[in-house]
């Protein structure tokens, strides 16, 4: 059952135009008819002008598939929160009349009784031994003090009631906390209640209590169960038309566009590069080799340091072989 077309064809398609081009082509098609939009809950294209139209980051959340069928389940359980405060509140008004109205209550009572027994007698039933009956009777004993603070706690539970079908009908994430907080707090009382007595309406109400606790942890994944709400979020993401398109579109823009960290390495810093690149300024100076021009030197250019003479004493030093013709220190020695 595709729940995303069932909740079109009851609300009405969502289309939406990005301002940005690239997604823009991503949702638009051209049909015969006329420019198309895909609608953002179902898929499916639709012809004339979108419904919304602005940045892609200000697109509307969409709900899809399973969603749809959660919030639906929500919007039941928010119903039945309104008809039980409603309950509830009527029996506060009850309780609260009942203060100002105690003596005409108890003459009416004691005046239809007779006729009440007789009634239930003929049916086979004894009212004398009735819980309501009963409980009426200690109604009638109560203080006025009394009967104002227990119709202020069955208005004060009424009004609980109503923010927790408020909140499952919008489907806020509080309002998923508020009522899972609100109906766990009232289970221990509903399982002493059943211990002492199982009745069927007790079972009922504390089989719903019980699934609504479960269904909002499990499925919502509230108090970080499954992840919690960032696994919860990447799900509607990953389920997101919208989200879908930004992506498509990004990965279709060419690299100029792309950010720093995907661009080749030729704009790395110059510490990244290997060695034979960096400048020679950076290099070290080799060692000379002795007897070897220095670098530069034109081939077979004398060097300053000439090469000792053979001939010449041992104690002393050669002339210099780069000494002016007709000096004393270029002739020869006898």
């Amino acid at each position: 059952m595709d729940w995303s077309l069932i909740d079109c064809g009851r609300k009405g398609h969502v289309t939406y135009a990005p301002s940005e081009a690239d997604v823009r082509q991503q949702l638009r098609a051209q049909a015969e008819s006329g420019e198309a939009w895909r609608c953002l809950r179902c898929g499916a294209y639709v012809t004339g002008e979108p419904l919304m139209s602005g940045p892609a980051a200000d697109a509307p959340v969409v709900l899809r598939g399973k969603e749809v069928r959660s919030a639906l389940i929500l919007r039941v359980f928010a119903v039945e929160r309104f008809l039980r405060a409603l309950a509830v509140a009527a029996i506060a008004f009850v309780v609260w009349r009942f203060e100002y109205a105690r003596e005409t209550i108890e003459q009416a009572f004691d005046r239809e009784r007779p006729e009440l027994r007789n009634l239930f007698h003929q049916l086979g039933y004894n009212i004398d031994n009735s819980k309501l009956v009963g409980l009426f009777n200690r109604a009638l004993t109560l203080s006025p003090a009394t009967i104002k603070l227990l119709a202020i706690g069955l208005a004060g539970y009424a009004a609980i009631e109503v923010v927790e079908g408020v909140g499952l009908w919008v489907g806020k994430r509080w309002g998923e906390y508020f009522a899972m907080v609100a109906t766990s707090v009232g289970l221990p009382l509903e399982i002493y209640d059943l211990v002492n007595k199982v009745s069927t309406v007790g079972f009922i109400l504390f089989g719903i209590n019980l699934f609504l606790v479960l269904y909002l942890v499990i499925t919502k994944r509230l108090f970080g169960v499954r992840g919690g709400k960032k696994a919860y979020d990447a799900r509607l993401r990953s389920e997101s038309i919208m989200d879908g398109a930004i992506a498509t579109a990004a990965a279709a823009r060419p690299t100029a566009d792309r950010p720093t960290a995907d661009r080749p390495t030729a704009d790395r810093p110059t510490a990244d590069r290997p060695t034979s690149d960096r400048p020679t300024a950076d290099r070290q100076p080799e060692a000379a080799t002795p007897g070897a021009p220095p670098p530069g030197a034109k081939p077979g250019a004398r060097t300053s340091a000439a090469k000792p003479d053979a001939h010449a004493p041992d104690n002393e030093p050669a002339a210099p072989s780069d000494a002016p013709a007709g000096t004393d220190s270029a002739r020869a020695t006898p």
